[in-house]
């Protein structure tokens, strides 16, 4: 083999991975949320749980990847382990798409049509359109959806180029003998197992046999072992990604480990039993592409068959692989779903971090009632909940903040970046608001030590505007969940009633004072409590306006805006209408 045979098979090899990886990573950036969300629901049976790993694998072209996922999700207690299973099943399956689609290298004939099939015709075709493409948009979406067919030019140019290389030894008996080695099925799987280590894919390392098999050397007798070898060293890239986390997840990953171990082993003693009792009689025929392809295909889905009605069994065998060990608190469980595992992912680990707020929200929304409670009547217990709620809050910026520094480290399309800017905006704000709820709660706890009551006028205002509070709270928690524009007029009303409320209720405040129903120990602590209660509607309406930010093509906009389209600004007033008349009217 000469030294620009080397050079060639090895820039080939680079080409052909990064081809992969391109179209991965587009078909990520083009999905990825949506691939999240489908892996989240649509796992009530086995049967789909199969169907759903196998469609996500062939649309993130790696099955690693997709487990690593999987692992990620039980790790957060989004799945649980009898759902993942199937999915993994799946993913082994989804994964053999890459060697079907790579088998088009048989092509051949002369009919201008089949001529264009070939991968050799249509990849430069496509590389340069794509390109093109690239190049003059300016969005970012088409250029994700163009980067899927630039990464799947780059692939094909890449076999080619590993075909063309390895053309040369078809002559060489030298090469023909060292490879007749890899018939033996110890040396074979050895081989494929190192490859799959060293490229980090099992796809790519059976795209490499194919390349190999274009040659016309290889035979089923060294495809075989050699592509059940490929497929049992995707294991330790798995088995990296069970590292730290919780026990669902590590038994997750030992089934699939188990499944492949076993299935290798059934599948090597009976082709080498039936071959030695009866014989396969193209055991010596040479091999194509497509040959390698559907053999890959064959192994996982025999796996998959045999194994899908034995997933209870393999739960309990992973249950004494892996052992109970003490379970996460409930802060730990919340956090887990922040897993380093999906910084990969962009698009699914900042869907993750959307989650976590979420749950600051609806934490949020809990401790300010608790908080409002400790003002008609002061208990212990209800003031650790909300000590509670605070350090959870507080903790969840600190890692939420951390972990989106993390995902930004990574490659980010710009509206990723834009994305993680606004979550970074939006769980400060959330954080804000528990330290305000704090302050209402600190407030109750020295009207109780200094035996400090509110007036009933006060208290009877003060449950209005309780109201009002709760009720943008709840606004806003349910704008962020459903990512639901309409509702974010509705925190715009209710922030802009909350002020007027706030000015009312000082104004009714002074007027007690002068006619000496209020005293000033009260009104102090009233007015300080008022302060608060209106910074947490200031920071729900700028969550909404960070989230409005998003949904409108994710361009920057002014905070407050002015409501210029008249459809827009008759709705904002008739919402402005209906919650005076519910929360500003009975206090005026």
């Amino acid at each position: 083999m000469t030294f620009e045979s080397v050079l060639m098979m090895l820039g080939g090899i680079g080409m052909f991975l990064y081809g992969m990886k391109l179209m991965g990573s587009s078909l990520e950036s083009a999905a990825g949320a949506k691939m999240e969300k489908i892996l989240e629901k649509l796992t009530s049976n086995k049967a789909k749980g199969v169907a759903l790993g196998a469609g996500v694998t062939a649309v993130i072209q790696s099955s690693a990847a997709t487990i690593i996922m999987v692992v990620g999700f039980l790790n957060a207690g989004i799945l649980k382990l009898a759902q993942g299973v199937p999915v993994i099943m799946g993913a082994n399956i989804g994964t053999t798409i890459t060697a079907q689609i790579l088998r088009m290298g048989d092509i051949s004939g002369d009919n201008i049509l089949l001529v264009l099939l070939k991968p050799s015709t249509f990849a430069p075709l496509l590389i340069v359109v794509s390109a093109f493409i690239m190049l003059m948009s300016k969005r970012q979406s088409v250029k994700d959806k163009t980067g899927i067919f630039m990464g799947l030019g780059i692939l094909f140019m890449g076999m080619t180029l590993m075909q063309n290389s390895f053309a040369p030894l078809a002559e060489s008996e030298e090469f023909s003998k060292i490879f007749t080695l890899f018939a033996n099925p110890f040396l074979g799987v050895a081989v494929g197992m190192m490859v799959t280590i060293l490229l980090q894919s099992s796809s790519a390392a059976v795209g490499v046999l194919q390349a190999t098999a274009s040659t016309g050397v290889v035979t089923f007798a060294m495809a075989a072992p050699i592509t059940i070898g490929c497929n049992l060293g995707k294991c330790v890239t798995v088995l990296l990604a069970s590292i730290g986390v919780n026990r669902d997840a590590k038994r997750a990953v030992s089934i699939d480990v188990t499944m492949c171990v076993l299935g290798s082993v059934l599948f090597l003693i009976v082709i080498y039993l039936y071959q030695g009792i009866i014989g396969f009689n193209f055991w010596d025929d040479t091999v194509n592409m497509g040959g390698v392809a559907n053999f890959h295909t064959l192994f996982n889905v025999v796996v998959a068959i045999v194994f899908l009605p034995f997933i209870n069994p393999l739960i309990k065998l992973a249950g004494q692989l892996v052992k109970d060990k003490s379970e996460y608190t409930k802060m730990d469980q919340e956090l887990a779903m922040l897993d380093p595992r999906f910084f990969d992912t962009p698009n699914v680990a900042l869907e993750q971090c959307r989650k976590v707020i979420n749950i600051m929200c609806d934490t949020g929304r809990d401790s300010f009632n608790i908080a409002c409670d400790l003002v008609n009547e002061y208990d212990e217990d209800k003031r650790q909940i909300v000590n509670d709620n605070e350090a959870f809050l507080d903790k969840t910026e600190t890692v939420l903040g951390e972990y989106i520094v993390h995902i930004t480290e990574h490659p980010l399309s710009a509206r990723q970046n834009v994305f993680a800017t606004e979550l970074l905006h939006t769980v400060g704000d959330m954080e804000r608001i528990g330290d305000h709820i704090d302050n209402i709660a600190e407030e109750s706890e020295i009207m109780h030590h200094d035996g400090i009551k509110y007036s009933d006028e006060s208290m009877v205002e003060f449950g209005y505007l309780r109201g009002a509070i709760n009720e943008i709270l709840e606004t806003t928690s349910k704008a962020y969940e459903a990512e639901d524009a309409s509702l974010v007029l509705k925190v715009e009303a209710l922030e802009e009633i909350i002020d007027d409320m706030v000015d009312a209720m000082k104004i009714n405040h002074a007027t007690r004072l002068k006619e000496g129903t209020c005293t000033v120990e009260r009104g102090v602590s009233f007015i300080e409590m008022l302060t608060d209660i209106e910074r947490i509607s200031d920071h729900c309406n700028n969550v909404c306006q960070h989230l409005l930010q998003r949904l409108n093509g994710w361009e920057l906009s002014t905070h407050d805006r002015t409501h210029d389209n008249e459809e827009e600004r008759q709705a904002y007033e008739a919402l402005y209408e209906e919650y005076r008349a519910k929360y500003l009217q009975p206090i005026t």
